[in-house]
Order: C-alpha cells, then sequence, then structure tokens
C-alpha cells in the first residue's frame, strides 16, 4: 500500500485553508501545476476525491473534511520529531548518569539539580552518591556521564573546576587548639590522627605524604575509615584529629571544630571522559560552569 508523502500532505492542508490554487500555490511557492499534480496523486493514493473543482471555485469534499484532522496530525507529529532531534542536538533533552563524590554529594547534588531543572527541564537526571574509586571507574568506563569529585585524579579525564575552598584542621570541641583562627599543619605533628585508609585512593594519600612532609612529620595514625562521617565521629569522640575541606562542616554540626590549616586549598571539580561529543553533557557542562561562576557550590546545599 502506498502511503502519501508529509510533502503531499503539507500541500493538502494549504489548500484546505486556501480553498484556492492559486492562494495555495503563492502561499507554498510552487507553480499552480505543480500542486494540482500533488493533490491529484494524493487522491489517488488515498482512494477519493478530497476536492470539487468547478467554475465555482474549490471545496472539500465530505471525505476531504474528514482527512483534515488526520493529515493534520501526520504533519504535526512529523514537526514534533524533527523539533525533538534538534533540541536533542543543543542538548536540550536526554538522559545523563552523574555521580557525585559521598563527601561532597551533601552540599553539591541540590545546587546542580536545581540548575539543571531550571534550565534544561526536559533532561533526565539519574544521580548516584559513591566513592571515588567507584566514581573513577565508573566515568572511565562510561557507567557515568559525568561526576563531581576532588582531584588528584586520573589523566585520561576531562575537568572543570568548580570550586575552591580552604582544607581545615578538625579537632575535637573541646582541643586546646580549637580556639584559634588558623592553624600551621605541623603544629598537629604530636597529635594522633583518624584517617582515611590509603587503598581508598591512593592519589589523595601521596598529596596527603607531601602535606605532611613538609610539614616536617609523619603522622600518626591510630584508626582508619572510609567514611567522612565516621572519621568526624572518632574526631568528635576524642580519639584524634584529622583534615578535611570545610565543606565536610555540614557532615557534622556538633562535638568538632574546623579550624582552616595556613596555605591549604580544595578543589571541587566536574569531570568527564575525554572526546565524549554528547550534546547533553556539554550542555550540562555550561550550565553546572555559569552556576560555580554565580554560587559558592562549597556552601550551596
Amino acid at each position: 500500500m502506498t502511503t502519501p508523502e508529509l510533502r503531499q500532505l503539507r500541500y493538502f492542508l494549504v489548500l484546505a485553508e486556501e480553498l484556492s490554487f492559486t492562494r495555495a500555490a503563492a502561499r507554498l511557492m510552487i507553480a499552480q501545476q505543480s500542486l494540482s499534480q500533488q493533490i491529484t496523486a494524493l487522491e489517488r493514493i488515498v482512494g477519493a476525491r478530497l476536492f470539487d473543482r468547478d467554475s465555482r471555485g474549490t471545496t472539500l469534499t465530505d471525505l476531504g473534511a474528514l482527512f483534515v484532522p488526520e493529515a493534520r496530525a501526520v504533519v504535526d507529529r512529523a514537526e514534533e520529531a524533527v523539533a525533538v532531534v534538534e533540541r536533542a542536538r543543543r542538548g536540550e533533552v536526554g538522559r545523563l548518569r552523574l555521580a557525585f563524590l559521598t563527601t561532597v554529594a551533601n552540599h553539591l547534588l541540590p545546587p546542580v539539580v536545581r540548575a539543571v531543572r531550571h534550565h534544561l527541564p526536559d533532561l533526565q537526571l539519574a544521580t548516584e552518591s559513591t566513592s571515588i574509586a567507584s566514581l573513577v571507574e565508573g566515568v572511565r568506563g562510561g557507567s557515568y556521564d559525568a561526576a563531581f569529585t576532588r582531584p588528584p585524579l586520573v589523566p585520561d579525564l576531562e575537568s572543570r573546576t568548580l570550586a575552591t575552598e580552604p582544607v581545615c584542621a578538625v579537632l575535637p570541641e573541646d582541643h586546646p587548639l580549637a580556639g584559634r583562627a588558623e592553624l600551621e599543619l605541623a603544629e598537629l605533628a604530636d597529635e594522633p590522627w583518624v584517617m582515611t585508609p590509603r587503598s581508598s585512593w591512593e592519589p589523595w594519600h601521596r598529596s596527603y605524604d607531601e602535606h605532611f612532609r613538609r610539614a616536617g612529620f609523619v603522622p600518626n595514625v591510630v584508626q582508619e575509615d572510609a567514611s567522612v562521617q565516621s572519621l568526624l565521629g572518632l574526631v568528635a569522640a576524642g580519639l584524634g584529629v584529622t583534615r578535611l575541606a570545610r565543606s565536610a562542616r555540614s557532615l557534622r554540626r556538633t562535638g568538632v571544630v574546623f579550624v582552616p590549616l595556613t596555605g591549604a586549598y580544595a578543589e571541587t571539580e566536574m569531570v568527564w571522559r575525554s572526546g565524549d561529543t554528547s550534546p547533553a553533557l556539554h550542555r550540562l557542562v555550561a550550565v553546572v560552569t555559569e552556576l560555580a561562576a554565580t554560587t559558592d557550590l562549597t556552601e550551596a546545599g
């Protein structure tokens, strides 16, 4: 069975509105003869006369009038399909999978999701809070389209720095140094430390090693835990001290004090696979970059 072309349906609808081959041809910017030929071909395809033509003019037949809404639905749906593809090309529709490092999710996930919903309401987001190792593996392997985390990471990921914040010594609230406005890392050389295990992410710990080396000591680590919230609980219990980005304050409000360490800063980054050409991903990068320029993402929440 032969089906009409979209062009023929569009010609039919214009003629149905104008009821004049002369005006319809002018509106379509085609020759009147071409319009007549296409309408005749359409009538052959549907097996019915759609227009009556006589000396008094052009009128729709009863079957032609019934055909109008059906033809309109087909043309509208085709235009909608084209519009969807165009919006996808611009990155306005689609689905992205985002990973948030557990320690940044509390303050970073809400403003990022709000910004995307505002600027790209038809872009679907799937979000997940995860560990650094799973996050990097997921971005590199394609399980996540992008992630929000802290460096250093691995060289084959593209990144955009979103925020920089102080690194703080985290002390029990009754610690003798808790009232200080700022501390040198070397002042904590004799303290017991609680830290994440080296296996949690080796690049971070190599960076920590360098910081401690410059401060002139190797920390006495009395307990390890991969959960930052657990580390904060251990500090609150008086077991030791640790060092964290200032935004980790949002994970515990009592029992601990955050004192900035002189000259120490932590960055938050958005990362994605190198060479990823997804229009939706690049729109996301643009939206989040604009958000970072206008909002303190370390305090947002």
